[in-house]
């Protein structure tokens, strides 16, 4: 039974893993080996969960159980030493995950389980150096950005660890409202970001080509198939319309959409301008040094409202 977990980094993703699970009574333990990220994760997580009280999400009091059962450690074998379940949260590098793995299987009991949260390196490399009996005991669980928010997570159903392991796990989410989704294949991506950039992809070529402005896009995205979409499925959607005309209308568009095989070079341009989106004020849209806190909130206040009414899908 997990009742002691572990996250690995306490960036972007890992702060936000750790508070998810803490808020379902699980007691979480932060590695965190850089002092201004270990200063910073505790006022990020108390921002986060405040936030969920002001919109009614959460108590007060749920806000302050989740808090006393998160620790933060700068020394991996202290924080990981009783772990039932560990998460590594830690930056994209393949040699620094293998490390970390390898590290973990000399800390940690027999019976527990490492996930990496990794969408875009294959498990068999990062667990390339682990004993056979520790590779069955290893997965990917990819969580969506905010990790508090986004309801999905991918976990990787490769065939490497049996039945009631990866169960245990899918169970673990659903303890923790989140949706899991099985994945049977090790391909980049996995399945939510291959299909969520292949939308991307268009959607930056008919900005690029002056086809719609960049607001009306992001309009009939949210208001069209998304708006769709996030109650049926692509799937779903197509059966409901008929594949005889989705195969007609794929026929009559395919040869006209962008099949680019790299990035788009119209981003690609505004990154070498250090244009980067909302870290630096500007990216597809602007974004005032004034009023980007009041934006961030209106951003994360929207996928709260999703979130609520996700609830009754």
């Amino acid at each position: 039974m997990i009742k002691n977990i572990t996250v690995l980094g306490s960036g972007t993703m890992g702060h936000g893993i750790a508070h998810v699970f803490a808020r379902q009574g699980y007691n979480v333990n932060i590695y965190e080996p850089f002092a201004s990220a270990r200063e910073a994760a505790m006022p990020k997580i108390e921002s986060e969960l405040q936030f969920l009280v002001e919109e009614s999400y959460i108590s007060k009091e749920e806000m302050e159980q989740t808090i006393a059962r998160i620790s933060i450690y700068e020394d991996l074998e202290e924080s990981a030493q009783n772990a039932d379940y560990v998460v590594e949260a830690c930056p994209e590098q393949l040699a620094l995950k293998q490390e970390l793995f390898g590290k973990l299987d000399k800390i940690c009991p027999a019976h527990t389980i490492f996930s990496t949260n990794t969408s875009s390196l294959k498990l068999k490399e990062i667990t390339a150096f682990l004993p056979e009996e520790r590779k069955a005991r290893c997965m990917i669980t990819h969580w969506y950005n905010p990790p508090y928010l986004l309801p999905i997570v991918e976990l990787s159903k490769f065939g490497n660890m049996e039945d009631d392991v990866f169960q245990e796990i899918y169970d673990l989410h659903v303890t923790c409202e989140k949706e899991p989704v099985s994945i049977l294949k090790d391909v980049p991506g996995m399945v939510a970001n291959r299909m969520l950039h292949a939308q991307a992809r268009e959607a930056f070529y008919l900005v690029e080509n002056g086809v719609a402005t960049a607001e009306d896009i992001d309009r009939a995205l949210k208001y069209g198939p998304c708006f769709r979409n996030a109650t049926t499925g692509m799937l779903e959607t197509a059966d409901m319309g008929g594949l005889d005309i989705w195969t007609a209308g794929e026929d009559n568009m395919f040869p006209e959409l962008n099949n680019s095989d790299k990035a788009s070079d119209f981003m690609r341009d505004h990154v070498k301008a250090g244009e980067l989106g909302f870290k630096t004020g500007k990216g597809f849209f602007e974004y005032p040094e004034d009023q980007k806190e009041q934006i961030q909130k209106d951003f994360y206040r929207r996928l709260l409202t999703q979130l609520k009414v996700s609830k009754e899908y």
